[in-house]
């Protein structure tokens, strides 16, 4: 039960921060999108990696000092889900399998309290095999518990930028 109110309430943040005023949300999420931002500088958390069965029922998937909540509904059928966390200086998870998607957004959670934080609100970036930042999901950042929060449609790599 306080799972669904975490993911409830989670959805409803990035929800008002993206949408709430058309005067405000669309030039903030334009501009987030075309910003040239970079990916944080972290220090190495361990390696972890998680391989979980995942269904239509959704469930939470955590890795190292990450979280992955798939609602229900998200999935049609059954999926093995495989998410690395690379030791790195880039905090970043990578999921298997490569562009599974989703019919309601999933929402990953990405822990910076590790990192050189820049005054500028983090963001979940989807990033190539490289760690070239592709594009900026809708992203809510919550600066007292060091975590950014991102709205997924589908799998590939993900990693915290500013």
């Amino acid at each position: 039960m306080r799972r669904r109110a975490v993911v409830a309430l989670s959805v409803g943040a990035i929800a008002l921060a993206t949408s709430c005023r058309s005067d405000l949300a669309g030039p903030t999420l334009r501009g987030n999108l075309a910003r040239t931002g970079a990916l944080l500088s972290c220090k190495p958390l361990g390696y972890d990696s998680v391989t979980q069965t995942l269904g239509p029922a959704g469930g939470v998937i955590k890795v190292s000092k990450h979280n992955l909540v798939v609602p229900a509904g998200a999935l049609s059928t059954v999926v093995s889900i495989t998410a690395v966390a690379p030791a790195d200086t880039v905090n970043r998870v990578v999921f298997r399998p490569e562009g599974l998607t989703f019919g309601q957004p999933a929402l990953l959670t990405l822990f910076y309290g590790n990192c050189k934080v820049t005054a500028q609100s983090k963001q979940v970036a989807y990033t190539s095999d490289l760690l070239a930042i592709l594009q900026y999901v809708p992203s809510s950042d919550a600066p007292s518990a060091k975590v950014v929060t991102g709205l997924l449609s589908h799998f590939s790599n993900y990693a915290v930028a500013w």
